[in-house]
């Protein structure tokens, strides 16, 4: 029997397993829901225990002061002992479901209509980690084996959704069983259903908070206005310079260490069916396109480095007027780093530069709320990806482009601990509504996705050697 048909015969039992976990309401932000978390990895365990995987563990995280939540790890060796490992990640935990009057069915009640399965958590992550376990499983019968030509070494995390906070420190703790020679991700999407393709990076993020201190109390503008600093000024000010008149970031050596966009990868982004007007539309009905000069929208978005405002505030925002100069103004700020920044080196630059921009009379504070998230990047001339395209275009019969994203998550953590490269293989959709309600994924592109995973441990076991 080969990949598409095995993966055809036992497509009904696949959902209804799918079903099952996604039944479990494994929301890692509550606390209410953290007994459903670890409900989620047994449940995991269990399963992948029947399906004959070798060696099956729950992971604990966190200490003894601060607990965190299980992630799941599971290991498949390779026949030839020299063959290539390769990690895949994903993760089992889920987003709050909130507003729930929005959703048209229970989130935790998985409902198929027509193609689509809504759940929460069934395109992001639950789904794709799952497709794994049928590919697997559709390789081995292919080829009429016991083991897959690599080994492979499933680690599915519980903490995604609430910032991954003890992940680094069990990729740490685990180094040695989780040593490897690539890393496939599974927790993106790609451009459509009639354009599949695949994610070769995803931007970092850094914070800032900044305060401006005038006078020691607010004071009567009559009296004191346009005679001492206003704070409020001061910060339009600043904010306003954050940018030059061509959209570049104006803090020094803000794109040093950028790794630019290729002109092949410049060239397949171009390829893409962007309709800009529609992305206006689905943007907020934005009236514009706006950003650094020389780029396009899809090439700001998913491969330039930015600063937003997020928010101002200071002085009288109530009902009525208050003519005084305000004493303090504040703002926060976010950077989405893309390959090559640190997030440390931005913090930095971004004190250095509020001080150096401060005026006379005004008294500046930095805070950062820790040490933010590095952005990660797979060269696409790279081995892995490469024999991860060719099984792709193997499943889906035709070209696969390819695309970046513009969020952020613990990639960069698993590549830099790990020491290996990242292959990003998934097929969730923009459309798929996650971390909204009636959230969904498309069964079709799963069983793609298992069918290009059994054929990618082909690819990754002569790429990798």
């Amino acid at each position: 029997m080969d990949v598409s048909a095995y993966i055809q015969a036992n497509r009904e039992q696949f959902f209804a397993d799918l079903k099952q976990w996604l039944a479990i309401p494994s929301i890692s932000g509550d606390p209410a829901h953290h007994a459903d978390v670890g409900r989620s990895a047994e449940w995991l365990a269990a399963h992948l225990r029947g399906l004959g995987w070798p060696t099956v563990e729950v992971w604990p995280t966190g200490t003894p002061d601060g607990p965190g939540l299980p992630a799941v790890f599971a290991e498949w060796p390779a026949e030839d002992p020299d063959a290539p490992s390769v990690v895949v990640y994903g993760h089992h935990d889920v987003q709050p479901v909130e507003p729930l009057e929005e959703w048209d069915t229970d989130p935790f009640t998985p409902t198929e209509r027509g193609d689509s399965l809504y759940a929460r958590g069934a395109s992001d992550d639950k789904g794709q980690v799952f497709f794994h376990t049928l590919g697997v499983r559709a390789g081995m019968a292919a080829a009429g084996s016991g083991a897959p030509p690599v080994t492979i070494k499933l680690l599915v995390e519980g903490e995604e959704e609430s910032g991954s906070v003890h992940f680094a420190d069990l990729l740490r703790e685990r180094r040695d069983r989780l040593a490897c020679d690539a890393i496939v991700i599974s927790d993106t999407t790609m451009w459509s259903a009639d354009v599949p393709s695949m994610c070769t990076g995803m931007r970092g993020l850094t914070e800032a908070e900044v305060s401006l201190y005038g006078p020691s109390t607010d004071l009567h503008s009559g009296s004191f206005g346009g005679a001492v600093p206003n704070p409020l000024h001061a910060m339009a000010e600043l904010l306003a310079r954050l940018h030059d008149e061509r959209g570049r970031v104006t803090l020094p050596g803000f794109y040093d260490d950028v790794v630019p966009l290729t002109d092949e990868e410049r060239e397949l982004f171009a390829r893409l069916p962007f309709d800009e007007a529609a992305w206006l539309r689905t943007a907020g009905d934005s009236r514009a396109a706006y950003g650094e000069a020389g780029y396009s929208t899809l090439e700001r978005v998913w491969a330039r480095p930015t600063a937003e405002v997020n928010g101002m505030w200071g002085g009288h925002t109530g009902p009525g007027g208050k003519t005084i100069v305000p004493r303090e103004a504040h703002a926060k700020l976010s950077f989405r780093l893309v390959a090559g920044q640190e997030p440390v080196k931005v913090q930095e630059a971004f004190r250095q530069w509020v001080a150096a921009n401060t005026p006379e009379g005004i008294r500046a504070e930095v805070r950062v709320p820790g040490g933010g998230v590095r952005p990660c990047f797979s060269p696409i001339d790279s081995a892995g990806v490469k024999a991860a395209r060719r099984a792709m275009e193997r499943a889906f019969g035709k070209e696969i482009l390819f695309t970046r994203e513009g969020g952020s998550g613990p990639e960069a953590d698993l590549a830099d601990i790990l020491e290996a490269p990242l292959i990003f293989v998934a097929v969730g959709l923009d459309e798929d509504r996650i971390h909204a309600p009636n959230e969904k994924v498309e069964m079709p592109l799963l069983l793609k996705a298992a069918e290009a995973a059994a054929y990618l441990w082909d690819e990754l076991a002569t790429a990798l050697r």
